[in-house]
């Protein structure tokens, strides 16, 4: 990519959600996850997963619920690019923790992935996991989501155990991943 084509990239910040934002998360949080997922799910697992996580009621709720920090990176114009929660959770049981903080959601929409957006998502959410007092930050990844699993081993996450996550009515299986924030 040539430097004129790099400065004509829109310019992306991270930015905590308003209840404003509600409208726009809850459908970037539903296709990103369908366009993810929609291949390892039957279409109506998808539909019930999709209509029990992803209400504008839901994301409004989340968004002023204290204990979860919703973050948006938004372009110039105020599209989103990608989103993360993170939240003070404890990981599934046997997995050692003193102070743990949990990677709820991390999405990037596929036109921003690969173009560091992710890396910038995900440093914010390390600075929002420490303010938690975080001292080991945690998330669960479908483990057959191998681009994910990547990135965050980039990120310093190691694989510790591993735990299930319903979609719809199949009971999935999601690696955990842990990264010491000390």
């Amino acid at each position: 990519m040539n430097a004129d084509v790099v400065s004509q990239l829109p310019a992306v910040r991270i930015r905590r959600a308003t209840v404003a934002d509600a409208e726009a998360l809850t459908g970037f949080g539903a296709r990103t996850f369908a366009e993810t997922f929609a291949v390892d799910n039957t279409a109506e697992d998808l539909r019930l997963h999709l209509e029990s996580a992803w209400r504008p009621e839901l994301q409004r709720a989340e968004i002023l619920d204290e204990a979860l920090d919703t973050l948006l990176a938004c372009d110039e114009r105020g599209v989103l690019a990608g989103f993360a929660q993170v939240r003070a959770a404890q990981p599934p049981a046997g997995i050692a923790t003193e102070q743990p903080v949990e990677l709820k959601r991390f999405y990037v929409d596929k036109p921003w992935q690969g173009r560091g957006v992710a890396r910038m998502l995900m440093d914010a959410a390390e600075q929002a996991a420490r303010a938690r007092g975080g001292r080991e930050f945690w998330l669960g990844v479908f483990e057959r989501n191998e681009r994910a699993q990547a990135f965050y081993r980039k990120c310093g996450f190691r694989k510790v155990g591993t735990q299930i996550f319903v979609v719809g009515t199949d009971p999935q299986n999601d690696h955990v991943m842990l990264k010491e924030l000390r």
